[in-house]
């Protein structure tokens, strides 16, 4: 029953990953635009897509479904970060490429790992 749930959101979170760090790295100079309102309501998405994650797959078991709940909390911090510092995260946003690149390449990985074992696992 877990391992079907975390099937369930690793088809949802793989592609997405995937196609958020794609086309943020082909777009990095348009998002690097100061805008702090865009900043704040992506930190909103972020923490309700963190806190509905976590609700529903808290499972802190070995294995690949643990990177799911991981995600999760990842993006409800982030998510915060945003809301209660934009300023900060927008001046962040402003330091080297390479910084923002790594981040987007360590999502990009997940993404690909999480929809290998959501399509292409049997278990």
């Amino acid at each position: 029953m877990k391992m079907a749930k975390s099937k369930q959101l690793a088809r949802l979170i793989g592609p997405t990953l995937i196609v958020t760090a794609m086309s943020k790295a082909l777009n990095f100079q348009v998002l690097a635009i100061d805008i702090l309102p865009l900043t704040y309501l992506v930190g909103i998405l972020l923490f309700v897509t963190g806190l509905s994650i976590v609700c529903i797959h808290n499972i802190w078991i070995r294995g690949w479904p643990f990177l799911i709940t991981l995600l999760g909390w990842f993006f409800i911090f982030s998510g915060l970060f945003r809301m209660f510092a934009p300023e900060i995260h927008q001046n962040l946003q402003d330091t080297p490429i390479y910084g923002v690149l790594i981040v987007d390449l360590v999502l990009l990985a997940v993404g690909l790992y999480l929809s290998f074992e959501a399509y292409w696992t049997s278990n």
